[in-house]
């Protein structure tokens, strides 16, 4: 239990109660452990990022982009042992955990780019209708963030956060997931192998008791968090009672439409990479399949095959295509979910049992005709559950996929795209994908509607939810 906690420049060990065990799910075993922070230790992270603060808001953009493209560079260097972390901590294979961390080194880099250009957007002249006066426009930092993100997809989501605040000029006080505590450290490393001022980055882990902490400081000016509804509710409470900004990056239960023209092979690549994807472990999950009756009957027992044949296990083993669920307690959740499905005689053409055994494995599972008010076609699952409905037409493709609470994302495979396009255009969710995979770029924006967020991230848009618009007018009398 060597000191885990970044503050004020400094590694410290943690003061609170508590000792995290860091499992490999694949065994179901521990291989490290540490000791949660304090709340006096919140404290004081808090304390340093706001005594850095005015310092570090007001530095070049020039400068926050040399740090920015510093902390790229030290995760590039350490890529290599940053897969294996993901590898054993997570549960992913190799494949997913390389596209994780060459995502977190693309964002740090983009931002990068995006603070180089923020001398120019200052001081903008405001056209004004009135004569008599001059206006113009400053975007200046909102000040100490607070972080809070999830153990799905670890230094990922973290990236995302931490690198468009920086580029603004805000400090940070990061926590982890108690889950996958050990990559963020990383974060530290670099900072201090780059003489970052002292505080401008805090990383303080421990279990819920310290996102609390956090999400309620009275020092924060703003609050992004990346999770579940039921805490991000909670998380939207502090923020209510202290009235600042926050983030929030929710759940989902996303739908992908095929219809009746789409390619049988191309159609079953989309979907599994939309429900085994990290294990279906992804607020994204494309978890309910909408698909036409024309290729219903073709489709299903090849995806089936697919399921069926996908080989789970170990991500040490190269051949392996999906790990475990990174924790015994999303495993056990999953497991009630398939229960439910055997209480409800939902028709199972794959999977619906829980493998038990070593480690924290569920085989890919498809269920067909669930009924709308199914809880497994409802809830958000986190697992590779795939349910399915049939439909006739486009309008009632679109009604089915927007009857939901949540609105995070959307898959349309179909070989007319002008139909695609219409049908993108009618799903009440923040991204679309047409004929892909989910394929995230940093350029584009990031978040949901209706029940799966506020704000966005990545891109202009990420950059711009930590920064404040200032107006200054004068009277030229």
């Amino acid at each position: 239990m060597s000191n885990s906690h970044y503050i004020g420049g400094h590694w410290v060990e943690g003061e609170g109660a508590d000792i995290i065990s860091v499992y490999d799910p694949s065994l179901g075993q521990p291989f490290a452990e540490l000791r949660a922070a304090s709340t006096r230790q919140v404290d004081q992270a808090v304390a340093a990022a706001r005594k850095a603060l005015p310092e570090w808001k007001t530095s070049e953009p020039g400068e926050r982009a040399y740090y920015l493209r510093g902390f790229a560079d030290g995760l590039g260097r350490r890529r290599d042992a940053l897969i294996e972390l993901q590898m054993r901590n997570n549960g992913k294979p190799r494949h997913e955990a390389e596209v994780d961390i060459d995502d977190a080194v693309a964002t740090f880099a983009y931002y990068a780019d995006l603070a180089d250009g923020l001398a120019d957007q200052q001081n903008r002249a405001v056209s004004l209708a009135a004569a008599g006066f001059s206006s113009h426009s400053r975007l200046e930092a909102i000040g100490v963030v607070g972080l809070i993100v999830p153990w799905n997809f670890p230094l990922v989501t973290s990236a995302w956060k931490i690198a468009p605040a920086l580029a603004a000029g805000c400090t940070v006080v990061l926590k982890p997931s108690e889950v996958t505590p050990l990559i963020e450290q990383t974060y530290g490393e670099i900072a201090d192998e780059l003489d970052l001022p002292a505080g401008v980055l805090n990383v303080v882990g421990g279990k819920a008791d310290i996102g609390s902490a956090l999400s309620a400081h009275r020092g924060l000016d703003k609050l992004s968090f990346t999770g579940s509804n039921a805490v991000g509710s909670r998380v939207m409470h502090s923020a209510a009672e202290h009235c600042r900004p926050v983030t929030l990056e929710l759940g989902g239960k996303s739908a992908i439409i095929v219809f009746d023209d789409c390619n049988v092979d191309e159609a079953v690549e989309w979907i599994m990479a939309g429900i085994c994807w990290n294990a279906g472990q992804m607020c994204s999950a494309t978890s309910r399949l909408l698909i036409q009756n024309g290729i219903a009957d073709a489709l299903l027992p090849r995806l089936a095959e697919a399921m069926i044949r996908l080989s789970v296990g170990n991500p040490l083993n190269e051949e392996v295509d999906m790990g475990p669920l990174s924790s015994e307690a999303q495993w056990r959740k999953v497991g009630e979910y398939l229960s439910i499905g055997r209480n409800e005689h939902l028709k199972c053409l794959a999977g619906g049992t829980l493998e038990v055994g070593q480690g924290w494995f569920v085989a890919p599972t498809l269920y067909v005709d669930v009924p709308t008010e199914s809880r497994l076609w409802v809830e958000e699952i986190f697992g590779p559950v795939l349910c399915v409905r049939r439909f006739d037409s486009e309008a009632e493709a679109i009604s089915l996929a927007n009857d939901s609470r949540f609105g995070l994302v959307a898959t349309i495979a179909s070989a007319d795209l002008q139909r695609a396009q219409r049908v993108a255009e009618a799903m009440e969710v923040g991204h679309v994908w047409i004929n892909s995979i989910q394929a995230v770029f940093v350029e584009t924006s990031w978040g949901g509607n209706k029940g799966s967020g506020i704000g966005r991230e990545l891109g202009p848009w990420g950059l711009a939810a930590y920064q404040a618009v200032k107006h200054v007018t004068r009277c030229l009398g």
